[in-house]
């Protein structure tokens, strides 16, 4: 959980701060030219809560932790420690995936309840900075905009992300072969595979969710 969770916060703070403040600016700037720039804290917002920060969280865990897990296994596979842990009567999965599966579906629902945060802050500052946006009237639009419907949307996709990710990243590592090589092969199939995955099924989850929630 550590490396899924403390280890991938500041890459998944960064990331959400600097998107946040990109689609204010962006939205801001588009809206003016309809005269509704005052809709900008809403609609920015949702995009965040519902697609953006869910979507790009998971990416940039996929990228990190997904990369590691393949590499990690993969050099177990190569090396014959796997054989080793069958040999003790240890199984692989219940030893290896199990724990990493777990870790993921926790800790990115709540990275991502925090990059849901530090977006909305972010997308706050460049309101009131760059937009003329007063910080009260951001956050009341915000929150007359937002229902915890849209905030429930983007955390349970990211359960389904991470188990994607986790599963990707152990199975990857378990097929790999051909010495550290091969490892590298693996480690780049299982980000690839990872990203096209979850831009897959956030096209389902949301289709799905829209009807539910």
């Amino acid at each position: 959980m550590e490396q899924v969770g403390v280890n991938s916060l500041v890459v998944a703070l960064l990331t959400a701060s600097f998107t946040g403040m990109v689609m204010v600016l962006q939205t801001g700037v588009q809206l003016a030219r309809f005269q509704s720039e005052n809709m900008t804290p809403g609609i920015a917002s949702l995009a965040l809560l519902r697609e953006i920060a869910p979507v790009l969280t998971s990416l940039a865990i996929a990228a990190r932790v997904g990369a590691a897990i393949t590499a990690e296994i993969g050099t177990m596979k190569v090396t014959e420690q796997l054989d080793a842990l069958e040999s003790m009567g240890t199984d692989p999965v219940q030893y290896l995936v199990v724990p990493r599966l777990v870790a993921a579906m926790v800790m990115l629902p709540l990275l991502t309840i925090l990059t849901d945060l530090v977006g909305i802050l972010g997308g706050c500052l460049v309101g009131v900075t760059k937009l003329g946006i007063t910080f009260h009237y951001y956050l009341d639009i915000t929150f007359q905009c937002v229902k915890i419907e849209d905030f429930m949307s983007g955390v349970l996709k990211t359960v389904v992300f991470g188990a994607i990710i986790a599963i990707i990243g152990c199975y990857t590592g378990f097929t790999s072969k051909g010495g550290a090589e091969g490892v590298g092969v693996a480690t780049t199939r299982s980000v690839v595979a990872s990203f096209i995955l979850i831009l897959v099924s956030d096209y389902f989850l949301t289709e799905i969710l829209l009807k539910v929630i």
